[in-house]
């Protein structure tokens, strides 16, 4: 047997849970960064900014029709103008309009930034939903959290840096590592289940004990320095290894920290039943514990996709995400936490002003909304704006490059300087796009 293949087997229990790294490399500039952690509350599929957060009067008033400047092509066969069946109100010091699908976001409104004038490259989930979580199209890319735990690292060296919270557990392009180490890609995790055991797959070793796996951890890094002595440091060895130890590690304190049934029943109530409430009360311990990001996912597949039937999806949906949401806000606020944390919250493109299958609407990457709260972001108000029908950003438009660029300022990383050398170049997250949305 090869020390190869000796090292396959070893690593098939802790191992193969593949967890994060536990120190960062990049020593680049730092700008004064006020957040520490990010939590991106993702909504597959696209909400609809124009039945949430930004009401069109003129939709009512040129319903069914297709105005001359209601002009951009869209994905499907679309009719006219579809109103919104939603009442709008304004909430908060500044008067932010919020629909009255989501009450209990409005109430926390002073502390939200809502961004009005988002707009992305592509129309289709795949894509748009890559760029909106690496900055490109391709799927080499590294995501958005491995390039923050590239940058920053962990504050905890028993939990991983960069964990991914959805119903089944599934990855997808938030948790890729692309062309940066593996060390750096995100760890999945199952919040349909409130069960550590459930919700992280091969947490425990069923075999060897605790001393046990220290010995054995011991001895593999032992042969592995014979081995760097002799020929060299091995690049797949070398990560294995670090997968082994942080799970070793995160076996003891994972026990505690996503075990959500420790919490009192009042938190519990006030975050929800659903998957993405326990997702977003998983995400508030793992800051807690220093998790630097973590990604929520709503849903596991693309719910919130509605291109037929929007009023009644937005009427069943909207309830559990807006309770949950909100209750992360005002939780992160009440112990402190919410001025070094980060929260975004949207989706990979917003719906079209024009209907769809008459009673939907489709892919919008025109224009949409999505907003920022904690982490130093000011909160209250409302930056940029749709043009008078919601389809096209027109005043103060951020790009998903410029929300990137932003969401590292914020953290103290200056998005030009974050770079890795990859294929006889510098990449970056933005690569050479993105301005600092201010």
């Amino acid at each position: 047997m090869t020390r190869r293949q000796l090292f396959q087997q070893m690593c098939g229990g802790l191992g193969a849970i593949g967890l994060n790294a536990m120190a960062a490399s990049y020593g680049g500039p730092k700008t004064a960064g006020k957040a520490k952690h990010v939590i991106f509350l993702f909504l597959p599929g696209g909400p609809s900014h124009v039945d949430m957060f930004d009401p069109k009067p003129a939709l009512e008033k040129f319903a069914g029709q297709r105005p001359g400047s209601v002009d951009l092509r869209t994905e499907r066969q679309t009719g006219g103008l579809l109103p919104s069946p939603f009442k709008f109100q304004k909430y908060g010091r500044a008067g932010v309009d919020v629909s009255e699908l989501l009450p209990q976001i409005s109430s926390v409104i002073d502390d939200i930034c809502v961004m009005k004038s988002m707009y992305t490259f592509n129309p289709t989930h795949t894509p748009a939903r890559s760029l909106i979580h690496s900055g490109s199209i391709l799927a080499t890319r590294p995501s958005l959290g491995s390039w923050v735990s590239y940058g920053l690292g962990t504050e905890n060296q028993n939990l991983p840096a960069f964990v991914s919270l959805s119903p089944g557990g599934a990855g997808g392009p938030q948790v890729r590592s692309g062309f940066l180490p593996s060390e750096f890609q995100g760890t999945p995790f199952n919040d349909s289940e409130v069960e550590p055991e459930k919700m992280i797959a091969n947490l425990r070793n069923k075999v060897l004990d605790k001393d046990a796996q220290r010995r054995q951890l011991d001895a593999i890094q032992a042969l592995n320095g014979e081995f760097s002595n002799g020929f060299g440091a091995d690049d797949f060895l070398e990560g294995r290894i670090k997968s082994m130890e942080a799970a070793y590690r995160m076996q003891f304190e994972a026990m505690d920290v996503f075990d959500i049934r420790k919490e009192p029943d009042a938190i519990r109530a006030e975050y929800g039943t659903t998957p993405f409430a326990n997702g977003c009360l998983l995400a508030r311990r793992l800051v807690e514990k220093g998790v630097r990001y973590i990604h929520v996912n709503t849903d596991a597949g693309q719910d919130w996709d509605d291109h037929k039937d929007i009023e009644k999806n937005l009427r069943k949906r909207c309830p559990g995400m807006d309770q949950a949401a909100a209750a992360l806000i005002r939780d992160l606020k009440r112990r402190g936490l919410l001025d070094e944390t980060l929260v975004v919250w949207g989706g990979e493109f917003g719906r079209t002003p024009v209907s769809e299958s008459g009673t939907g609407r489709d892919h919008n990457p025109y224009g949409y909304t999505m907003w920022m709260a904690g982490g130093g972001i000011k909160g209250g108000l409302a930056y940029g704006a749709t043009d008078e029908f919601g389809f096209k950003a027109v005043e103060n438009r951020v790009s998903v490059h410029d929300l990137h660029a932003t969401i590292l300022h914020q953290l103290g990383i200056d998005h030009t300087k974050l770079t890795y050398r990859y294929a006889g170049r510098d990449f970056r997250l933005t690569d050479v796009h993105g301005e600092v949305v201010k």
